[in-house]
């Protein structure tokens, strides 16, 4: 219990206290529980933009405000995290330098251009999905990027000065990583109902982006930190919900 309430209160703003003491022990329960966490907050995102499109939004106009909704229920904290990365892949200098751009607080360009693709991206992909009524989608797309974070988490450092990433680093074990993946893999099949194989697709390609940028960024900043995992979770947010807006026809 001390971990689903850790997980819910470190990745939501619902109003559930965490445990008064954290270890790593406590934090990798927690990580391992995030994609439960993503698919509440995947079908709370659904819902919404169901509600939105019937109240008579135009998708485009849902779209964005869910992804707008997403972003107040999470704190915009993964937001920020992918924006503080990119500014700090777009420095120049050692990963001492990265780490204190990363730090700083501001966006630079490389940041706000992510920010901009990254929301537009999701809100437009989400807009495709209410059109065909791929509801479902919608809220498997949330819950693969957090996902990504088990798999972020294991086999990856933290990085130095990093209070976050020295909690969560290394806590995930292979067999957890495995089994959370085949798992959305194996769901996934029921997102395109007319075409069972690109559900498969675009979370495989979603978790593969974003282990490649995670295992970049460890290269980059000398490991993992919490602004990492948060690029990620935006990353495969993104790109698992554009493969799965794609008009496919039927085999």
């Amino acid at each position: 219990m001390n971990g689903a309430r850790l997980a819910i209160s470190w990745l939501t703003v619902l109003p559930v206290r965490g445990p008064d003491a954290v270890d790593r022990a406590a934090a990798g329960r927690a990580i391992l529980l995030a994609p439960l966490v993503g698919a509440l907050l995947g079908t709370g995102a659904s819902a919404l933009l169901w509600a939105l499109t019937r109240a008579g939004a135009s998708a485009a106009l849902a779209g964005l405000l869910v992804v707008g909704t997403l972003a107040l229920l999470t704190r915009g904290m993964h937001l920020d995290g992918l924006a503080d990365t990119l500014d700090g892949l777009g420095s120049y200098g050692p990963p001492e330098r990265a780490r204190q751009i990363m730090k700083t607080g501001g966006a630079g360009p490389f940041g706000v251009a992510g920010l901009a693709f990254a929301i537009g991206i999701q809100a437009f992909s989400f807009a495709s999905l209410a059109d065909s009524g791929r509801w479902f989608a919608v809220a498997l797309a949330v819950a693969t990027g957090r996902v990504a974070v088990i798999l972020a988490c294991r086999g990856v450092p933290a990085a130095p000065g990093t209070g976050f990433g020295i909690l969560v680093a290394g806590t995930q074990s292979a067999t957890a990583a495995a089994l959370w993946s085949m798992t959305t893999v194996g769901l996934a099949v029921f997102a395109v109902p007319h075409c069972p194989w690109l559900g498969p697709l675009a979370v495989i390609l979603g978790l593969t982006a974003s282990t490649i940028l995670v295992r970049h960024c460890a290269r980059r900043f000398g490991g993992l930190s919490g602004d990492v995992l948060g690029a990620a979770v935006e990353t495969t947010v993104a790109l698992t919900a554009a493969v799965l807006s794609l008009t496919v026809q039927p085999v």
